[in-house]
C-alpha cells in the first residue's frame, strides 16, 4: 500500500509527505521532483517548451510509475487529480488523502518561496490570489472526486498533520492496494 497526497500547490504534500515516510519507514517520492529530475528540465521549462499539455503528459507517465510501487508516500503535483488515469492509478494504489488549504496560506507560502517561479509556473493571467482562488475552486470537485479523506491544514503545525493521516491511514482505511 502506498499513502498519496493531493491538493493545490504549497497544501504541504512535501514536507508533510518527508516525515510522514519517515515516521512510517516508508520510502517518499514528488513526483515534480522525480519528473524534473528525470527530464532534466525544471517545471517552468517543461511548460514554457512543451505547454501544459505536454507537461501533463509527463506527470501521467510519473504517476503511473510511482503508483506501482509499493510502500511509498506519494506527494503529488497541484494538478495531478485533473487527469481522470491519474486518479484511478492514486486510487488503486492507496489512501487518497487530500490537504485542504486556504487561498491566502498558499499566497503567503508561495510569497516566501523562492523557487516559487521555478517550481511553480503561473496557471492564468490573472494576479496571483485570484489565480489561487479560481484555480482551488476550479480544481475542487476534482480533489473531492479523489480523496478518501480530507485535512484542513491551516492553524496545523505539520508534526500535527502528520499525526492526522498517520491515525486516519493506518487505523481507518482498509482499501486494498
Amino acid at each position: 500500500m502506498n499513502v498519496i497526497l493531493i491538493g493545490y500547490r504549497c497544501s504541504g504534500k512535501t514536507s508533510v509527505g518527508k516525515i510522514l515516510a519517515q515516521k512510517m519507514g516508508l520510502s517518499f517520492v514528488d513526483t515534480d521532483e522525480l519528473l524534473v529530475e528525470k527530464h532534466g528540465r525544471s517545471v517552468s521549462e517543461i511548460v514554457r517548451n512543451d505547454g501544459w499539455d505536454g507537461f501533463r503528459g509527463l506527470e501521467q507517465a510519473i504517476i503511473q510509475e510511482v503508483c506501482a510501487q509499493n510502500s511509498t508516500v506519494i506527494a503529488t503535483g497541484g494538478g495531478a487529480v485533473l487527469d481522470p488515469a491519474n486518479v484511478s492509478a492514486m486510487q488503486h494504489s492507496g489512501p487518497v488523502v487530500w490537504l485542504k488549504v486556504k487561498p491566502e496560506t498558499v499566497k503567503q507560502r508561495m510569497a516566501l518561496d523562492d523557487d516559487t517561479d521555478v517550481l511553480r509556473p503561473p496557471l492564468t493571467s490573472k494576479g496571483l490570489y485570484a489565480e489561487i482562488t479560481a484555480v482551488m475552486n476550479a480544481r475542487m470537485p476534482c480533489y473531492e472526486k479523489a480523496m478518501d479523506f480530507s485535512i484542513d491544514t491551516d492553524g496545523q503545525t505539520i508534526i500535527e498533520i502528520v499525526e492526522i493521516v498517520r491515525k486516519k491511514v493506518f487505523g481507518t482505511i482498509t482499501r486494498p492496494g
